[in-house]
């Protein structure tokens, strides 16, 4: 116990000078000691967040890729489904016949057909009010232009 007691009070068998020396002593090599174990363990922390720092960065960046190639993807199927529908839409005779008629002004031979000519209401063609006036062809305008060329001042 005799050792138990020396460790409960440490001034007990030491002088005062001796233990001011071991606790001076102690506080010098106590300290560096832990600086060097911080620096090692900053230096490892650096080394392997410079490690990591790429491949996350590459990783970051390859799942934006694939986000933006899944939204490519979505719109791409959404337009073979549109060119799907027209596809069977085309081949489908009433709706040529429908387009011919309509477009090209094609006509069955056991129907008649007519076309206005008074510019009605017919395809929405008409110029509508307050909007631009219709404008002569252009051989006209090339004509006056070249007529008023030719006229004396």
């Amino acid at each position: 116990m005799a050792r138990g007691e020396s460790r409960a009070d440490p001034g007990a068998g030491h002088d005062d000078h001796g233990d001011e020396e071991g606790r001076a002593g102690g506080a010098r090599r106590g300290n560096p000691a832990l600086t060097s174990r911080a620096a090692i363990l900053a230096v490892v922390v650096c080394a392997i967040a410079l490690s990591l720092a790429y491949p996350v960065r590459e990783y970051i960046a390859q799942r934006k890729e694939i986000a933006d190639l899944r939204q490519k993807e979505a719109v791409a199927r959404r337009q073979v489904e549109i060119l799907a529908q027209r596809k069977q839409q085309l081949g489908d005779k009433s709706y040529i016949e429908r387009e011919a008629t309509r477009r090209l002004h094609y006509c069955r031979p056991d129907v008649k057909c007519y076309i206005v000519l008074d510019g009605g209401d017919g395809d929405g063609r008409q110029a509508r009010k307050g909007g631009p006036t219709n404008r002569p062809p252009w051989y006209e305008t090339l004509w006056r232009s070249v007529e008023a060329a030719d006229k004396r001042r």
